[in-house]
């Protein structure tokens, strides 16, 4: 069978030019996922491409997972050697196996959001900074940035030499990494900046991942970083056979660090790029593309397309203006209700921005007597138990993680007070070692009574059992 023949001619393309760098310009709803999945299965079937060599990055963990059902539909066996993640998981599975060679241990924590605040607010009190003046959220939002473009703390310090704040910044952000590095700990812009370093510093490793990636395709490009493009270039400059995907009309996600001059200006990266654009919308009716088209030709420095579809005309669309959001939420709402004839509660969604505006819809929903469902809220893994647990494992995994050890100390309750955890806490940096072996040293902390060093070796020989049975013992089993 021709694995390309379910391709339309643009598609079909695509999926057979390998050789050499390669943008394609995917249209909303023009089957860009078909396409990269087909060219996987081409490079396999047709090139005699090993599995192993082909590394497929996306964003969304939801996203790596269809395109690797749909490559494992196409190929079959096989199809689980090839490298299908999300830029972070890619990272991380490089770092646990090379993350000596930067001074950390292979069980390294990743932090999360709550992690890195609580980090900060103790730098912040540790260098007698105004907490009002310098809050944790803004400051993080700083060096979230920072890395985002690749620039670490002396740079940072080196281009806000005349600004108070920003070097004050660079002070934190320094602090910082040195808090994360003595934690054996990254966060999430951690792992993407740390494998490019890893690559810069140990040309070995860099050459190692080169040879294994003959053929490298990104999905979304038009949302990668500074560094994420650095990354990429990286491990494609020896063979060059990148290939990637995006549209520039899609960028959204610059509040969170993407560049869009890696996708405008894909040409000037790589000279020798061809490009190919990808038209046909399967989605949409032919109004909804004629406003589409509309609105997205007034955007300046785009590359120039036009999307088509053999849809039917569809119906028309309606734009309604709201003086309040009071007003919006009721009139939405009327709306469902008044066509609870032809479309039942069942298949009505309302998209809306950000969190806040949902208050004022759930509002009006209850008094109109409608039933709703609110899709998101506390999102799994920041639910107190499951974070508990989490610092479980990661105590178990890398003793060095302080907050992890802070966090889970007093879980269950085993009556270790502030002043106790406090005394650990001061020997642990009198001594430069971690929280938790200060805890194993109960006795020799100063100022530490016999019954609170008892409740607080219960705490370590808890850890030095669970660490005992992770040879045989897994998670579902405890």
């Amino acid at each position: 069978m021709d694995i390309l023949q379910e391709l339309n001619p643009a598609q079909r393309e695509a999926a057979s030019c390998t050789e050499g760098p390669l943008l394609v310009l995917a249209g909303a709803g023009s089957g860009k996922t078909r396409m990269l999945t087909h060219r996987i299965a081409y490079l396999i079937q047709e090139k005699d491409v090993k599995p192993w060599h082909i590394l497929a990055l996306t964003f969304t963990n939801k996203a790596a997972g269809e395109m690797r059902d749909r490559v494992q539909d196409l190929v079959g066996s096989g199809a689980e050697m090839i490298w299908v993640s999300t830029f972070h998981s890619a990272c991380v599975r490089i770092l646990r196996r090379n993350a000596d060679c930067l001074g950390y241990a292979s069980g390294f924590s990743i932090y999360d959001a709550d992690d890195q605040r609580a980090l900060m607010k103790q730098i912040i009190r540790r260098l007698n900074l105004d907490p009002k003046q310098y809050r944790e959220r803004a400051v993080l939002a700083a060096i979230s940035s920072a890395k985002n473009e690749g620039i670490l703390p002396d740079a940072y310090e080196r281009q806000n030499m005349d600004d108070y704040r920003a070097k004050k910044i660079a002070q934190l952000y320094r602090e910082y990494q040195k808090s994360l590095l003595a934690n054996n700990a990254m966060d999430f812009d951690d792992l993407l900046l740390n494998t490019v370093q890893l690559f810069r510093t140990a040309p070995d490793v860099l050459e190692d991942y080169r040879d294994r990636f003959h053929y490298i395709l990104i999905d979304e490009y038009q949302d990668t970083n500074t560094v994420q493009f650095e990354l990429v270039r990286l491990l494609a400059e020896k063979r060059r056979n990148l290939c990637a995907v995006g549209d520039d009309d899609q960028s959204i996600y610059r509040f969170r660090g993407a560049n869009i001059r890696n996708i405008l200006d894909f040409e000037k990266s790589f000279p020798d790029a061809k490009v190919i654009r990808l038209e046909q919308n399967y989605r949409s009716t032919k109004r909804i593309l004629d406003c589409a088209n509309a609105v997205i030709r007034n955007n300046r420095g785009r590359k120039e397309k036009k999307l088509w579809t053999e849809n039917p005309q569809g119906r028309k669309v309606r734009f309604r203006e709201y003086n309040t959001a009071q007003d919006e939420a009721e009139g939405i709402i009327r709306d469902i209700v008044a066509d609870r004839e032809r479309y039942s509660y069942g298949k009505c969604a309302v998209l809306y921005r950000t969190n806040a505006q949902s208050r004022l819809l759930e509002e009006r929903c209850v008094s109109f007597n409608v039933p709703y469902r609110l899709v998101g809220g506390v999102n799994f893994y920041q639910r107190k138990e499951i974070k508990d647990i989490i610092c479980y494992l990661k105590t178990i995994a890398n003793g060095k993680d302080d907050l992890a050890v802070e966090r889970v100390i007093n879980v269950p309750r085993r009556g270790i007070g502030a002043v106790t955890l406090a005394k650990a806490q001061d020997y642990a940096g009198m001594r430069d070692i971690s929280l938790y072996e200060a805890l194993t040293m109960a006795e020799d902390i100063p100022g530490l009574g016999r019954a609170a060093a008892r409740k607080v070796e219960g705490f370590v020989n808890q850890i030095r059992v669970l660490r005992a049975q992770q040879e045989f013992m897994t998670v579902q089993g405890l």
